[in-house]
Formats: C-alpha cells, structure tokens, sequence
C-alpha cells in the first residue's frame, strides 16, 4: 500500500478537483461556526486519575522493595505501570457516562437545531461502497432518499462475477438516479476507491455521502444533514448515528447487536460539544471543498479518522446528528466478527503510527480534541501490552514470588491435594477495601453503559453481560497477534466483512498442501508465513493455534493461582476460536458461552471475602488488571 500523502489525489489525473458547481448552487453559509471542545471532561477524567495515583501509587511502589534483581524489577515495574494505565481508561469511561448524560439534559437539543432546506437545495452524489458484499436493500435505500437533486454512484471494487452482475442488474433498473463506477485496480483500499470516483465520476456535486455495502439510510437522510452543512460555513462533515439493524438474521446479531446502539448513543453524542467529532466512514454528508483542501482522503484502512484530523488541521471541524439513526448490519456470524476487528486493530496501528504524530504537532487542533482521539485509539494497540501483562502477571511474578502451598479439598470420604502457590506476603500491600473497589471500578467502567440501559430487565442484562464476554472480552489473543504483526510489517490491510473469498482461498491452499510433495513443504511454509504476517486473519490456522494455547496455559496458571475471574478469560481465549468454527447458534457452545461471564463473577464475589477477613488467591495481583 502506498504511503498516504497530500498529494493523492493530483495523481489520478492531474486535473484541478474542485467542485463545477458554482458558489451560487449553495446557499449562503450563516456566520457563527461550531464552538471548539470544552475542556471539562477530560479535567474531570485526568483530575480523577491523578487523585487515584496520589492514593495508591505509594502502596504499589511498595512492591518494587521485593524485587532482588533487575529482570525482578523490571517484571514488578510493568505490572504498577499497566495496572495505573487501566485505571486512566476506568476514569475515561467514567467521564465518558457523567459527561454524555449532562450532554443529553442539557445541551443536545442544541445540537440537532438545523434550518430547512432551501428552495433549491445543492446536489449530492452518494458513494455507495462495495467489495464481494452487494446488498441490493441497502443501495435501493440510497436511491429512495426525499431530497432533490442527488445521484448514487455504486464504487464496485468486487472481483466475483456474481457481485458484479448483482450491481449491474441493479443499476439497469434505476438508469436515471444510479452510475456504477469501477476502477482497474484497488489501490489505496476505500479511501482509494471513494478518491477516484470524487475524481473521475462525481465531479459535479458540492456534497457527497458516504454508504457501506450493508447500511440502510432513512428517507430522509440527506434532507436532515444537509442543512446542518449549509448552517455552517466551517462544517467539514456531519455524521448520522447508528443502530444494528433489526432485520438483520443470525443469532449472533440477536444477541450483541442491541449493544451496538446502546454504545453509539452514549459515546459519540457529547463530543459535540467536549472532544473531537470522529468521521466513521458510513452514513455521513461531506463537503467536497473540504475533502479537496486535504488532497483527497488518506489511503490508510482507517481513512475516515485521518480524514477527520487533517481537515481539522485545515480549519474544518465535525458535527454528529444523534437524531439521524442509519441501520447497519453487526456481523452475519463470529468469524465475520474475527475478521472485522483484525481490520480495526491492524487499521488502528497504522493510523496511530503514520497520522497521529502529524495531529499532536498541528497547533490548530486543540489539546482536548487530540486527548480524544488518542485515548479511544489507544485502546486495541495497548492490547499488546495487556497480553504481556497477563503473562507478567500470571507466569512471571508468580515464578519469581511465589511459594508451593498445597490445598486438601475433602469431598465426601475422599481428600485432593491441589498443588497451589502462594504469593509472597509482600503483595498484601494490594489489599484492602479501596484496591477492591478501584479494582472492580477499572473491571466494570466499560460495561457500565450496558447496564444503566439494561438494569429494568436483569435478565436481559446478565444474557448480555454472559455473551459479550464470551465474544469482546475473548479478543486479547488475537488483537495481540494483529499488534504484532503489524509492528513487524509495518502494513495494514482492508479486509472485507463479508467477503469469503478469503476462506475458500485457505481451503484451497491447505489440499494444495495436503497434496504436496515433502520437497515444496518448506516453500509452502514460508508462504504461508509471509501470509500470517501480512494479514494475521482468523482463518489462519496458527492465529487459531495461538488462541488456544493462550486458553490452555492461562486456564492452568489460573487453576494453580485460584483466580477464579481470569479463568473465566482464559475459558474465553479458548472457545473463541472453536465459535469461529462451530458458529455462535451450536447448541453445545450456545451454552458454554455463559460459563466465562459467571467464573468472573464468581471471582468478584470470592474477592468481597477478602473484605471480610477470608482471603483468597484471586484477590492477589493478577486480579488487579
């Protein structure tokens, strides 16, 4: 993939993008712009955090005396220094829940004030994306908008003949509203393909819409964002909310979609008005002027963020029209799932690496806006470092701090002997009322959404809670490996949702294996190296392998520590994979899934004995991630 630069888009063609429409097709812009982020969030989130390491810091300081050589301290040091860091994230969702619920009393009406359409409103061209994923109801959503003056471009990236004939087919039905648009190669993922139609294609409209395979845009989609651009000069984008789509079939969507709008609405709604509005690459309105003030939209996977910060550093800023509810589909099943947030976290690297640094040095995006970019973005590629902390944790300190304490459990007229370690007493320093209480805040701050929203139906909640641990809170193993090879290649890639091409291509090169001659082996293993390391997708049989090793050696550590709760994490690791598999509805793993979710409950509540005087292992250090 070529390096993103400011000057994407001239190579195309070498013509002048700017839009033919003339100044006079839009309405004059009123003078007041959109207020720069307050600041009072993240005061509140790093007064919070820094309150937390007046208080605890010293007591986890403490346990660097016990260390006795430098490999010792350096294992001690990471585990205080990733164990604080979760805290910030604990304050950062926190703030989040304070900050959108006084957002959503006392300032959101203000946000979705927008005037008419004018008489003759200006033409939009809707980019309709796609690649081995047409869904005619999607696109037939595109061309059933109430607005005036607008044309679908179909961006058809597919190499499967039915998925093109599916598109033509579609096209011929709507001749007069509908224009598909193919190019000779993929270069530049999305960003490439949605740059080449705005320079080859869609020339003439001042605003464009952004439409994935899968979303179904309201009627009156265009009609309802447009003025918020025409209101305001210095309106870059304006982004629509989202809802998982009740139409959609598979259990997997039964049971984790709902989760997609309870997060939508409490995290994206307040940065309104305290941090940066983010593009999310679907379901917005874009002003062409601005997408040419940047050269066109970086070719990175994650394009619709880079996009977002470079036009803010041109003086551009974002809006988000929570009232705008666009429907889109959650994953037809969990190796969709898999696929998808190996997109995110690969995606995530590159665009922390080559468009981050770029942002923190521009003097015109404020401190706020980068602080809310940086803290969410973080989030995958510290997976890495969590992965190193559980093994920190749960192989390190133990084997350098721990000593044999067998435990007789009688049952019946029979005794067991389980071979059991104990922690050295200088950990006693983690224990307490408070630890457990910032602990359990740090383990419950990114479900909190969930359950004020779901609290009036307990059941519901804990269904919930049981299934998206199973799913979400099973994704170390392979967000690490994503991390990893990314940091070894320094490349991401675009893979698509629901593409299968992918799989059957597996399928194809293991009989191609299978049939080898022994002198070819070595060649195929360095293939499939190469592809391992490129891609690091779930189908692959060693990101599989890792994830069940993952489960297995963490299960045992836990079983020989008594941490309960990370049992149930390990218990996760290990049946992701076999759902990538089996599917989400089997009826075996229909139930297991709960099992995960109840050991850290389980967990949690052996931890409160410690509060009364019985102490148990799992409230030692490893439960403190």
């Amino acid at each position: 993939m070529s390096n993103p630069s400011e000057h994407t888009i001239a190579d195309f063609t070498g013509r002048i993008l700017q839009p033919r429409a003339s100044a006079a097709a839009v309405p004059a812009a009123a003078a007041h712009s959109m207020p720069r982020a307050k600041p009072y969030l993240y005061l509140f989130v790093f007064g919070l955090w820094f309150v937390s390491l007046w208080w605890f810091h010293p007591r986890l300081a403490s346990l660097l005396d016990m260390a006795q050589t430098p490999f010792a301290w350096c294992a001690l040091a990471f585990f205080i220094v990733f164990t604080e860091v979760a805290w910030l994230y604990a304050c950062f969702n926190l703030g989040v829940l304070v900050f959108s619920t006084l957002y959503r009393f006392r300032h959101g009406a203000t946000y979705r004030v927008a005037p008419a359409l004018p008489a003759v409103p200006p033409a939009v061209a809707i980019l309709y994306t796609t690649c081995n994923d047409f869904v005619e109801a999607s696109v037939a959503s595109c061309v059933a908008q109430d607005y005036p003056g607008f044309k679908v471009y179909i961006l058809d990236d597919s190499a499967d003949p039915a998925f093109k004939a599916g598109v033509d087919a579609f096209a011929a039905k709507h001749p007069e509203r509908v224009r598909v648009v193919r190019r000779a190669d993929r270069r530049g993922f999305k960003a490439g393909n949605i740059n080449h139609a705005l320079a080859h294609a869609a020339i003439d409209e001042p605003f464009f819409a952004l439409a994935d395979a899968d979303e179904i845009l309201p009627t009156d989609f265009l009609a309802r964002l447009v003025p918020h651009l025409l209101a305001d000069a210095r309106c870059g984008f304006v982004q629509a909310n989202h809802q998982a789509n009740p139409a959609t079939a598979g259990a997997l969507a039964a049971s984790l979609g709902p989760g997609i709008n309870i997060h939508w609405r409490w995290y994206h709604p307040l940065r309104n008005r305290y941090g940066f509005v983010m593009l999310l690459g679907h379901g917005a309105v874009l002003r062409r002027q601005a997408w040419s003030d940047i050269g066109g939209f970086p070719e990175l996977v994650s394009e619709d963020l880079a996009f977002a910060l470079r036009i803010r550093a041109h003086g551009w800023h974002g809006h988000f029209a929570d009232d705008v509810i666009c429907y889109e589909d959650f994953p037809e099943d969990v190796r969709a799932f898999r696929v998808r947030h190996m997109k995110w976290t690969r995606g995530t690297c590159e665009f922390l690496v080559k468009e981050m640094p770029r942002a923190l040095r521009s003097r015109r995006i404020p401190l706020v806006e980068k602080l809310d970019v940086l803290l969410p973005t973080m989030n995958l590629p510290l997976s890495l470092f969590y992965f190193l902390f559980v093994i920190d944790a749960n192989l390190v300190l133990t084997s350098l701090f721990s000593q044999p304490a067998p435990v007789t459990v009688a049952l019946g007229g029979a005794e067991f002997v389980l071979p059991t370690l104990a922690l050295h007493p200088g950990f006693n320093a983690v224990h307490g009322a408070d630890f457990f209480a910032i602990t359990l805040a740090t383990l419950l701050s990114p479900i909190l959404c969930f359950m004020l929203d779901l609290w009036r139906t307990p059941l519901k909640l804990f269904r919930f809670l049981c299934q998206s641990t199973a799913l979400y809170g099973a994704l170390g193993p392979l967000s690490c490996l994503g991390v990893a090879c990314y940091l070894a290649t320094g490349k991401a890639v675009f893979h698509v949702t629901a593409d299968r091409s992918r799989a059957a291509g597996a399928d194809r090169s293991r009989a191609a294996a299978a049939d080898a001659t022994p002198r070819r082996w070595a060649a195929r293993w360095r293939t499939q190296a190469r592809q391992l390391l490129a891609g690091s997708h779930p189908d692959h049989a060693v990101v599989q392998g890792f994830e069940v090793l993952c489960g297995i050696v963490f299960g045992f550590m836990c079983l020989m520590l008594f941490q309960v709760s990370f049992l149930g994490l390990a218990l996760a690791f290990l049946f992701l994979p076999i759902l990538h598999r089996v599917g989400w509805d089997h009826p075996v793993m229909r139930r297991l899934v709960y099992l995960p979710f109840i050991l850290v409950l389980a967990g949690l509540l052996l931890g409160g004995t410690a509060l009364m005087g019985m102490q148990t292992m799992m409230f030692g250090f490893g439960f403190h991630f």
